[in-house]
């Protein structure tokens, strides 16, 4: 049996929603970034990759119609390459390096990408299409299918008994951690830096201007954050 191995990896940083670096980067040029940097990283001529496997939660609008195809093409890929979107919600990445590595050891298929990518900024906005987006016999059968995160959370919480404070606590030290790694440079060799334009709106006049800015690091992570801050 062939054995898939990974040999190379890429992310661009990731950008705070709506008001990020990010806010109206397309996701064609988004995944892309990251695909093209992959494959330079692995020295593999583009022509040999034989199918790219990316995974979305949000499969519309911006991120729509086989993100995929687009984004290996935005990736300076050949045409000739193939593309297949999946969507296991939270999942969806990695799912999709498993279908990539799955294809390596199954099918015969020499280089395969896999990853996945989301512009919430683009997509989960006041233009997405939430029309029929709830089937009335499936709320019967199994409503919870419709269960946003946040209620899912609260669901988790109270059966296996998490308290506020706990979550608190693993909150604060996932903050500590990542701003400890962000600072120590861990995420360094993973990253993608991306140059791009971000949408900037005034909160007096509601106009809107671009700029050019170039993400190089995470915007999420808060080193000031306190446990009181939390409370």
């Amino acid at each position: 049996m062939t054995d898939a191995v990974i040999v190379s990896t890429a992310r661009t940083p990731i950008g705070k929603a709506y008001r990020g670096a990010l806010n109206v980067t397309e996701g064609a040029t988004l995944l892309g970034h990251a695909i093209s940097e992959a494959v330079k990283r692995a020295h593999v001529d583009p022509a040999e990759v034989e199918d790219v496997v990316m995974g979305a939660a949000l499969q519309q609008g911006s991120t729509g119609g086989n993100i995929a195809r687009k984004a290996l093409l935005r990736a300076g890929l050949p045409a000739s390459v193939g593309g297949t979107t999946i969507d296991r919600q939270c999942a969806s990445g990695l799912q999709a390096i498993a279908l990539a590595a799955r294809s390596v050891i199954f099918d015969g298929v020499t280089v395969a990408v896999g990853g996945g990518g989301e512009s919430i900024s683009l997509v989960q906005n006041d233009k997405m299409n939430t029309f029929h987006a709830q089937d009335p016999a499936l709320l019967e059968i199994k409503g919870e299918v419709y269960m946003p995160m946040i209620d899912t959370a609260e669901v988790v919480a109270k059966r296996y008994n998490i308290s506020r404070e706990r979550q608190d606590e693993y909150s604060l030290e996932s903050q500590r951690r990542t701003a400890a790694a962000q600072q120590g440079g861990r995420f360094n060799d993973e990253l993608a830096p991306i140059t791009t334009k971000m949408a900037v709106t005034d909160k007096a006049t509601g106009a809107v201007s671009f700029k050019d800015v170039t993400l190089s690091k995470d915007e999420g992570p808060r080193p000031e954050t306190t446990a009181e801050g939390l409370a």
